[in-house]
């Protein structure tokens, strides 16, 4: 889907631009090296033994939850690298928020799992869910990607295309059992891990002759998926489908005549391949989807704040088509639309956490009970536009953003099992969401003004977000 770039490979392109040699050039040695006489299959760095524990796994608390709560996603750059101080300031503080992470197994800092059938190279994994533990996290994994002999490459070259078009290939039918098992051995690697994706926005799966998705494709894999990590450990929670909720022009040939609002509407064949996973999968202990407010053409309708009720109405309609029995789960959300280069630079630090507030309550106002923010993490730079902390490259990096405090205040305040109260509110450019206990409330407006909320007046500045004690 391209939504949100394509971080992949980063320790081994790090590692090239060090020697000064391209990731092409390093390719072809590798290709020439494996041609030679006797040069047999690229196995250095890799281990037949993936499926021996990493580590130290801490001892789950018994059978876990299927949901898991408010936290966010690694992706290439992340703080399980960098200058030690700066690292351990943010392990220290997300002890304290003990905020759900989730990594991939391929791509946005994981190396490739499995580049020879049979042989494993976890070490970039490792290192994730290293830092995972350090920080007391609950940790999960989302299975995606593929390694590159399972759609299409060659099997035992050893060689990984890290090109978007190549990572965003789904394995080939015949090598759905081989993903399978690849998954049932990052389970036994991490016992500790109790969550699973299965796979990532449908990535390659899509069928070109009918111009829709390729759902019983992905259900397929799915199922395969579910039983292996099953026959792990049956406490092990799996959820799909990943599915990115498209919204689009309601003049669109492919608009919805079910699920719209003034925010647009969704496309009919993301709903189709919905209810077929729905009615095809062997089971489920949660469900994943994905999304941004704005449309496919990059559109806010009518303005970026109304459009965040997408969250709302999407996640009442997939509570509905699962009878309201799994916990629903957002991987990704976005309420920025990204420039040509997928950055997201547009707005104001305050305008972009208050519209990401907004986009927050709709979520939980539609029935999510757990979310995971993507974090636009920079490897350097004084600008991080959205990211959690300041880069840890440096001893003085780790420190916190104004997005970090609004993640971590969410999900402290708003756990799984949570229970809303509805408060008066004067105006309808305050958006409110409460409990017993708290209430955040958020000023859509890009000036100062005065509300009552809860009975109470509060001064809020432009865009600003407060808690209010209750």
């Amino acid at each position: 889907m391209g939504r949100h770039g394509w971080d992949a490979g980063v320790r081994r392109w790090r590692l090239a631009a060090l020697l000064g040699v391209s990731a092409a050039v390093v390719a072809l040695l590798v290709t020439l090296v494996g041609a030679l006489p006797g040069g047999g299959p690229a196995t250095e760095g890799t281990s037949p033994d993936g499926d021996k524990v990493h580590g130290t796994p801490a001892t789950p608390p018994g059978r876990p939850r299927p949901d898991v709560g408010w936290g966010f996603t690694h992706t290439q750059f992340s703080a399980d690298e960098g200058s030690p101080r700066a690292v351990a300031r943010v392990e220290d503080r997300l002890k304290d928020a003990g905020l759900p992470q989730n990594q991939h197994i391929m791509g946005w800092g994981a190396d490739n799992p499995e580049p020879v059938p049979g042989r494993y190279d976890f070490a970039a994994l490792d290192a994730r869910v290293d830092f995972m533990r350090a920080s007391g996290a609950t940790p999960v994994i989302t299975l995606c990607c593929a390694p590159d002999w399972m759609k299409g490459g060659e099997a035992g070259a050893g060689e990984t295309d890290w090109s978007q078009a190549a990572l965003e290939t789904a394995p080939d039918p015949g090598h759905y059992d081989d993903f399978a098992a690849l998954a049932a051995t990052v389970a036994k690697r991490y016992p500790d891990v109790r969550h699973f994706i299965v796979w990532n926005e449908f990535k390659g799966f899509w069928n070109d002759a009918g111009h829709r998705w390729d759902h019983e494709g992905y259900t397929r894999m799915y199922n395969l998926v579910y039983r292996a990590l099953k026959d792990v450990d049956e406490d092990i929670m799996v959820g799909g489908p990943y599915l990115v909720m498209d919204s689009l022009d309601p003049r669109d040939e492919h608009a919805s005549a079910a699920l719209n609002g003034p925010w647009g509407a969704l496309d009919q064949r993301v709903l189709d391949a919905f209810a077929y996973w729905n009615r095809h999968k062997a089971g489920a202990d949660f469900v994943v989807v994905d999304g941004s407010s704005y449309t496919r053409d990059d559109e806010l309708l009518p303005d970026e704040f109304t459009a965040t009720g997408k969250f709302t109405a999407v996640g009442e309609w997939v509570r509905r088509q699962t009878g309201g029995d799994l916990p629903l789960w957002w991987a990704e959300y976005y309420v920025e639309p990204a420039d040509g280069d997928d950055h997201r630079h547009g707005w104001s630090e305050t305008h972009r956490v208050a519209v990401q507030a907004a986009g927050m309550i709709a979520m939980a106002e539609g029935g999510a009970t757990s979310g995971f923010y993507w974090n636009p993490q920079a490897e350097k730079g004084p600008e991080c536009p959205g990211c959690l902390w300041t880069p840890t490259g440096r001893p003085d990096g780790g420190g916190e953003l104004p997005m970090y405090g609004l993640v971590s205040r969410f999900a402290a305040a708003f756990p799984p099992g949570t229970r809303y109260d509805s408060v008066p509110v004067s105006r309808d450019d305050v958006r409110v969401l409460a409990t017993d206990r708290t209430a955040l409330v958020v000023n859509t407006r890009d000036r100062a003004l005065t509300a009552k909320v809860d009975g109470r007046t509060v001064h809020l500045q432009a865009y600003e977000v407060t808690w209010l004690t209750r």
